[in-house]
């Protein structure tokens, strides 16, 4: 029997073995958590008897605000029963100024940046193939300098600049175009990787054809909460400039607040020139992109890079909604500060007392986690975590890391009890562990 199928009632089963049978082997999420999922609002899941599950996943970072938010949802709504348009390719339209206008008044204006707005397809891959073709484009060059444990995307140019060998495995033709260098903190503490890069840079007997890009996430999602200091950023910004190439900022999974504020890089006091960004943007899950260009360096050609569905008017009337909802009250910001700070301590709290099988903490804002000795025991901690009702994901190069990517406004109480759970689940995991040593020592328990 699959994992997919175990410790499932009959009803559920015969559900599951209808994906089983139809549905791809891709199919990834799933398998972690063997339930029908009928329904949500707010951090809870429901699946099809009813039972509700408190979501720590948030859809990879696409559902910051939440399931089904009712301000987002009845704007939707009202939106669709005056026949608004729903495709509207790249012509103009009244929802799309809707969301230009929030995202100028209250998150570029703010911050003191000036970007032009592209809309890419709607994934965030997509964004990152754009950035990436631009950035050719205007420097001539082919060359992007990407970085170890990064993760942009399985489309073939973003997967070139993704380092997980799970991911690039499946490609059946040659990545190029990239070179990779160790991301901050690869090296272990006291080494400045950007230093290296640099060298490399400078150095014109060092190998490295001048790139047309530096692309970087201000703190790697997929790749196992890896948090980039702010000074490593700066720098990687001031080497750009001085190689002249393009600085990237995949913002796709830590932007949008997750990280702590809007943009991941903003205590940085860099302006990358081209910004990548999706997941929780349209602010409800409909898919949406966009690439963010500084306006000299819009050398776009009308149609030049495009697709259908640029122009997913619903996800602008919900990304309008959230933005001028959450992002136009400072305290929503200070809120995720709050947030996080529980997060911090109860992780602490978790690995001091299962230092057996944690190694410490990893991520900012509210995507942290705590790394384990091993995937293994990651994903027994997810297992045990399912059992109670609690939907939490493991990334990492070894899937050795336990994420917790709650919702940003998560009530604080429903924080806590899911922190609880992964800490009751941790606690088993590390009193099995022991067990299983002494065993294989010869000592009964």
């Amino acid at each position: 029997m699959s994992h997919e199928t175990k410790s499932v009632d009959f009803q559920t089963l015969s559900k599951i073995r209808t994906f089983q049978k139809h549905e791809s082997e891709a199919r990834s999420y799933c398998r972690s958590f063997p339930a029908v999922f009928t329904k949500a609002r707010g951090s809870y899941i429901t699946d099809m008897h009813g039972q509700e599950y408190l979501d720590f996943l948030s859809g990879a970072g696409s559902l910051n605000y939440g399931h089904n938010d009712p301000e987002m949802k009845s704007a939707l709504v009202d939106y669709l029963m005056e026949d608004g348009i729903g495709h509207s390719l790249d012509m103009h339209s009244a929802a799309k100024a809707k969301f230009i206008d929030a995202f100028n008044r209250y998150i570029l204006k703010p911050r003191g940046l000036q970007y032009r707005i592209q809309f890419t397809g709607p994934t965030g891959t997509n964004s990152v193939e754009s950035a990436i073709k631009l950035a050719r484009k205007i420097t001539g060059r082919k060359q992007v300098i990407a970085f170890t444990n990064g993760f942009h995307g399985v489309t073939q140019g973003a997967l070139a600049c993704t380092a997980n060998t799970h991911h690039r495995s499946a490609s059946a033709s040659t990545l190029c175009g990239v070179d990779r260098y160790p991301y901050d903190g690869y090296m272990g503490e006291g080494v400045d990787t950007s230093e290296y890069l640099e060298k490399m840079l400078t150095d014109k007997s060092s190998g490295q054809d001048a790139p047309a890009a530096i692309l970087v996430e201000g703190v790697q999602g997929e790749g196992g909460l890896n948090v980039a200091s702010m000074a490593w950023l700066k720098n990687i910004a001031r080497i750009a400039r001085k190689a002249g190439a393009m600085l990237i900022l995949d913002e796709i999974q830590a932007g949008v607040g997750r990280a702590g504020q809007f943009f991941s890089f903003e205590n940085a006091g860099i302006e990358p020139d081209l910004i990548c960004l999706s997941k929780s943007l349209s602010g409800m899950g409909l898919p949406m992109a966009v690439t963010l260009i500084r306006p000299d360096l819009d050398f776009w050609k009308p149609g030049e890079h495009n697709g259908t569905f640029r122009g997913n008017c619903h996800a602008f009337i919900t990304a309008a909604t959230a933005i001028e909802k959450y992002w136009s009250n400072p305290a929503f910001e200070r809120g995720i500060s709050k947030r996080a700070e529980i997060v911090t301590d109860a992780l602490k709290t978790i690995f001091e007392r299962n230092d057996n099988v944690s190694v410490g903490l990893k991520g900012r804002g509210m995507m942290q986690g705590i790394e384990m000795v091993s995937g293994e025991l990651a994903d027994q901690v997810v297992a045990e975590c399912f059992k109670e009702h609690l939907i939490i994901e493991t990334c990492g190069n070894e899937g050795q890391v336990v994420k917790v990517f709650a919702a940003l406004n998560i009530e604080l109480e429903d924080l806590r009890n899911g922190l609880n759970t992964l800490a009751r689940a941790v606690a088993k995991v590390s009193a099995q562990a022991d067990k299983a040593e002494l065993n294989k020592q010869g000592v009964k328990a």
